[in-house]
């Protein structure tokens, strides 16, 4: 197996980092993929941690020549569709994550089991509240819309989502439950950006044996 990194920042450098952890070879990292030989796509999977303008001029070119693609940039929900569309016609395994932190995976999931039985109990009010780095373009992140479509599918309203971005904060996600009586509130806080780069090393890795377009959060846990 080989990889492309597509955005060669801070992210770039960790997800070589664990390409190298996992025996991985790092066939190249660019910042303009759009330059890579398409006979060398071919033969690798890309794994893109760039800006959401990047997405919009390049995920075409993702699609058409590499083996496969790991997107964990964020911020382009509006050709979300298209994109989908355009990897499921070319037929190229792509899988996309608002977040590749294996952790942030498991808080879905309890974020799921949680807004469920509140629910269920009534009497309770959702908010997201999410924290990041001032060098964070997208607002709010990702990862917030995730966490707010998973309450809103579970108490039929979408909750208030609160962005602060401040310093060099890798990330805070909270979802909180506000009743009469008491809070409830579930929190997940990355120490640093290394388990996004671990994560979608992991994404790769599995699209060796899948085909299609995949959302992490539903195959991570499987």
């Amino acid at each position: 197996m080989k990889v492309i990194i597509s955005g060669y920042g801070k992210m770039g450098h960790m997800v070589e980092k664990y390409l190298a952890l996992r025996g991985i070879e790092c066939a190249g990292a660019s910042e303009d993929i759009t330059a890579t030989d398409p006979e060398l796509a071919k033969e690798c999977v890309c794994i893109d941690f760039t800006i959401p303008s990047a997405i919009h001029a390049n995920w075409r070119f993702l699609a058409e020549n590499f083996k496969a693609v790991v997107i964990g940039t964020t911020g382009w929900d509006d050709i979300k569709d298209e994109v989908i569309a355009g990897f499921e016609e070319c037929g190229t395994t792509m899988i996309y994550a608002s977040n590749f932190s294996i952790g942030v995976n498991v808080f879905f999931a309890a974020a799921e089991r949680l807004s469920k039985l509140v629910a269920d109990a009534g009497g309770y009010q959702a908010y997201v509240e999410e924290k990041h780095h001032c060098h964070k373009l997208d607002r709010p992140s990702g990862t917030a819309k995730t966490l707010a479509s998973i309450v809103e599918s579970n108490m039929g309203v979408a909750p208030d989502i609160a962005a602060i971005r401040a310093g060099e904060i890798p990330g805070i996600h909270t979802a909180g439950f506000e009743g009469v009586n008491d809070r409830i509130t579930l929190t997940h806080e990355a120490f640093s950006r290394e388990g996004f780069a671990a994560g979608a090393v992991e994404a790769a890795i599995r699209t060796e044996s899948l085909r299609g377009v995949y959302d992490f959060k539903d195959i991570i846990l499987l």
